[in-house]
């Protein structure tokens, strides 16, 4: 049985920004780095999107980015200047291409298309099986998510952001390439939160996903329907679906680290490296995989990976809040985008505001709602 130094199960968003980091920092060349998955990582599968001041490391793949976001409910709709952001766009196929021509390059790493069965641990490290065989390792970075043991408990909700989006061609010259919708929340609520998210590319392309935070999973044709009704209420009366995508995103504060052990480490969706509040996934795992980088150089134990902040506790307040109430969503993002300071905004949920700031975007949230959830959960 083969033993590497580090084996990654499963190679999505967290897995890979963690091994290109440890390639660029050229700590690792003497370890030997096993990569496993039963997906090769050959087709654009995914969006992600994200928002940052001026340049960034990640703007050679960018495939588009705005300056302003259109926020709507069926009562108004508001143009935002995000400046000193830009809300940029990066394709799943893209990044995957710049990661592995990356580390293809180092002869310590390896990539195994294969399942991934289970694992074990022992006081010297982990066992990994698959259906190729078995491997081990010192550690063991895990990013395959397991929802059982936050089902099983009821102290931490636990949401999904689900959504299909369709990237199609129009012939009408209806988008506007340099605004994107964040969110429009016209469409029927149904008793959940519920919206539509459009990243236009060009007058007459654009990427039109119908999202949802909430528990439980739709039927396609649900989504798909909405999303017809929607291109047909934009004017849109040709067109043609160049390519779809589907995801569903865990929205949880459950304490994801107090399943890592000395020799695994839960990274990613199974780490809790989404933003429970928004299921915003790419910044986070950027700041994530900087800090495990870091953590990789000196530390040996992966229970002594984390840090609790302000942010985690309110992300929980407003699952609490969408748990028991789902139809309240589009009320609490309103009350914050009709009058608030768009740039202060988006600082707050990329978790970089100071105390008075939060204060500040906190109080045009629907008070009463979060003083009761406040309660509840202290007491």
């Amino acid at each position: 049985m083969k033993n590497y130094h580090y084996i990654f199960t499963g190679t999505g968003l967290a897995a890979l920004m963690t091994v290109y980091k440890m390639v660029q920092s050229g700590n690792f060349k003497d370890k030997t780095i096993l990569l496993i998955d039963e997906d090769s990582k050959k087709s654009n599968d995914r969006t992600w999107c994200y928002w940052e001041q001026s340049k960034g490391k990640w703007d050679k793949i960018i495939s588009m980015k705005w300056n302003r976001a259109l926020y709507a409910n069926e009562a108004f709709s508001r143009s935002l200047d995000l400046q000193p952001y830009q809300y940029k766009m990066i394709k799943g196929l893209d990044f995957y291409n710049k990661i592995f021509k990356r580390i293809s390059k180092e002869t310590n790493i390896t990539f195994l298309n294969q399942n991934v069965i289970g694992y074990s641990e022992s006081a010297d490290g982990v066992v990994v099986q698959t259906t190729g065989g078995d491997f081990s390792c010192d550690k063991l970075l895990n990013s395959i998510y397991d929802p059982s043991k936050i089902l099983a408990q009821k102290k931490y909700p636990l949401l999904q952001q689900h959504f299909i989006g369709w990237f199609i061609q129009s012939e009408q010259l209806v988008f506007n390439p340099n605004q994107l919708t964040f969110m429009d929340f016209s469409v029927a609520q149904k008793g959940n939160t519920r919206f539509m998210y459009i990243l236009p590319t060009s007058n007459t392309q654009a990427l039109i996903e119908y999202t949802l935070f909430s528990k439980d999973l739709l039927a396609e044709a649900e989504y798909e329907d909405e999303i017809k009704t929607y291109i047909a209420n934009l004017g849109i009366k040709d067109y043609t679906i160049i390519e779809k995508e589907q995801g569903s995103i865990p929205m949880t504060s459950y304490p994801f680290w107090k399943n890592n052990t000395q020799h695994i480490i839960n990274i990613g969706s199974a780490g809790g490296w989404t933003k429970a509040s928004t299921g915003f996934t790419f910044k986070n795992s950027d700041k994530k995989s900087d800090a495990l980088v870091g953590f990789l150089n000196s530390g040996t134990d992966f229970r002594k990976f984390h840090k609790t902040n302000k942010f985690w506790f309110y992300d929980l307040l407003l699952l609490d809040i969408l748990d028991q109430k789902n139809e309240k969503g589009s009320l609490i993002f309103s009350s914050l985008f009709k009058k608030g300071n768009p740039a202060v905004i988006f600082k707050f949920l990329d978790e970089q505001t100071s105390f008075l700031e939060d204060i500040r975007v906190i109080l045009k949230c629907p008070t009463l709602l979060f003083l009761k959830a406040l309660v509840k959960r202290v007491f």
